[in-house]
C-alpha cells in the first residue's frame, strides 16, 4: 500500500501587478497555514518519504514552511512540469516516482491537483471526504489517497481518498 499526499499551495499575494504569476510569494496567510500543514502531517504520521514540488515561489515557499514542522525532511524534487500542469501532467510526474517510495507529497496548484484527486478518487472512497473535496479544493488543502501497486500502475479510479482536509480544520 502507498500513500500519495496532495497539497495545494498555500495563500498567495497578488500585490504587485508587475509580478508574473509565476513570481508571486505567500501571503501572510499562506504563511500562517503551510506550518500547520506540516505539523498534522507530522501529527498523524503522515510523513512523506520524498517529495515533488512545482518551482514556482509560492509552492516552494509552501513547501519550506511545511517542511521545517517535519521530524525528517525528505528528499524533494522541483518539476518544472508541474506549474500550470493538468491532472494528466502531474499523474505522469507521480508515475516516475522512484519505487522505494511508500509516501509522496506532491505540491502544486489547481485546477490540475483537484482534478487529479478527484481523477483517482475510487468508488470506495471515503464519501464525506469525497464530497467535501470536490466542493472545494482552496489553498493549503490536503488530499491523502492510498494506491495499491507500484506509482506506475496509478491510473482514474485506482487510489482511496481517505481524508480530505482544509486549513480551518487545522486551525480549530
Amino acid at each position: 500500500m502507498r500513500e500519495l499526499l496532495l497539497l495545494r499551495h498555500a495563500k498567495s499575494a497578488w500585490g504587485d501587478p508587475g509580478l508574473a504569476d509565476f513570481d508571486r510569494p505567500l501571503a501572510n496567510r499562506g504563511k500562517k497555514a503551510a506550518p500547520m500543514v506540516g505539523r498534522l502531517l507530522d501529527e498523524r504520521g503522515w510523513l512523506p518519504d520524498f517529495a515533488i514540488v512545482s518551482p514556482a515561489k509560492r509552492t516552494r515557499q509552501t513547501w519550506k514552511c511545511v517542511a521545517g514542522e517535519l521530524a525528517a525532511i525528505p528528499p524533494v524534487r522541483f518539476a518544472e512540469e508541474l506549474y500550470e500542469a493538468t491532472a494528466e501532467t502531474i499523474l505522469s510526474a507521480v508515475k516516475e516516482t522512484p519505487p522505494e517510495v511508500g509516501r509522496l507529497l506532491v505540491v502544486g496548484h489547481n485546477p490540475g491537483l483537484e482534478d487529479m484527486a478527484a481523477m483517482l478518487a475510487g468508488e470506495t472512497s471515503d464519501a464525506q471526504a469525497l464530497a467535501r473535496m470536490r466542493e472545494k479544493f482552496p489553498t493549503s488543502a490536503l488530499a491523502r489517497i492510498t494506491v495499491e501497486g507500484g506509482w506506475p500502475e496509478l491510473a482514474a479510479g485506482s487510489g482511496l481518498l481517505t481524508a480530505f482536509v482544509v486549513p480551518r480544520e487545522i486551525a480549530g
